[in-house]
């Protein structure tokens, strides 16, 4: 079904805005919203179910609209044809995107990830920025991992800056928000082992066995990981660093550990 909103102020569209910026909107009505064609292409692929998908056909057409809406696994959506002015308000980049997509959230659970013989997680304790995790989702799923756990609830990896940072990385890896302790007890079950990173740590990255089932935690670009990841790490890593500066920016260290692992499993391989 297609239909034309011309006007600002409209209800339908005044809560779509809302759902762009407000987490607090998004949590209880249980819907986000993502924008551009690879964003969107990948959250249909990946059987994220679409309300709505809307366009401003002075910059994207019809066909271009109704055939992204093909990939839907969900039923067809409403196809809302838009003026700049609404496409505007509705769209969160600076340079307006060619589609804006409405989804329903999807609640992930520990228990629903499945995971290879040799398991590889990443496990981000209290990410402070947005676009930082969504950077660690592209990472992650560049590297294979078999999932991501965001040790803090209250995250929001919804947000417009995690979507568009992961280049929609978020829809295609099983990512799950839950406490620490959640988080520990998943990986014991499952016998993985949990390697944390520290600038105390005994052990460089580069002598450690990462081809076994592997959980790397990385903390808080302002505090690291905290204490309760160092007591309960069944080995604490670094990364050996040439220079006078003692860290690096949280997503070039998950790049950097998370293909250690991808270079040790692809050298095992022959």
């Amino acid at each position: 079904m297609n239909k034309k909103i011309t006007s600002t102020k409209n209800p339908y569209i005044k809560n779509v805005s809302l759902l762009v910026h407000k987490a607090r909107e998004r949590r209880p009505q249980g819907r986000f919203v993502a924008e551009g064609f690879r964003e969107v292409s990948m959250a249909l692929r990946n059987g994220f179910e679409v309300e709505a998908l809307f366009h401003d056909e002075t910059l994207t057409g019809l066909e271009q609209i109704e055939e992204l809406s093909r990939l839907s696994q969900s039923g067809q959506p409403e196809i809302i044809s838009v003026n700049r002015a609404v496409f505007e308000k509705i769209a969160y980049r600076t340079s307006v995107p060619n589609v804006v997509g409405l989804f329903k959230m999807k609640e992930r659970a520990l228990d629903e990830v499945k995971f290879r013989q040799a398991p590889f997680v990443l496990v981000v304790e209290h990410t402070e920025k947005p676009g930082n995790l969504g950077a660690m989702l592209r990472t992650a799923d560049a590297a294979g991992v078999d999932a991501v756990i965001v040790c803090d609830p209250q995250t929001d990896v919804y947000n417009p800056n995690t979507i568009r940072a992961s280049l929609g990385a978020v829809f295609s890896l099983p990512v799950v928000a839950v406490s620490n302790e959640e988080a520990l007890n998943w990986l014991r079950q499952n016998d993985i082992t949990v390697m944390t990173t520290s600038l105390e740590a005994s052990k460089s990255l580069y002598d450690c066995d990462l081809k076994m089932g592997c959980a790397l935690v990385l903390g808080s670009e302002s505090a690291g990981v905290t204490d309760f990841w160092l007591q309960n790490a069944d080995q604490r890593i670094i990364i050996p660093m040439a220079g006078q500066v003692d860290s690096l920016n949280l997503s070039a260290s998950a790049a950097v550990v998370l293909f250690e692992v991808v270079r040790q499993r692809a050298s095992d391989k022959g």
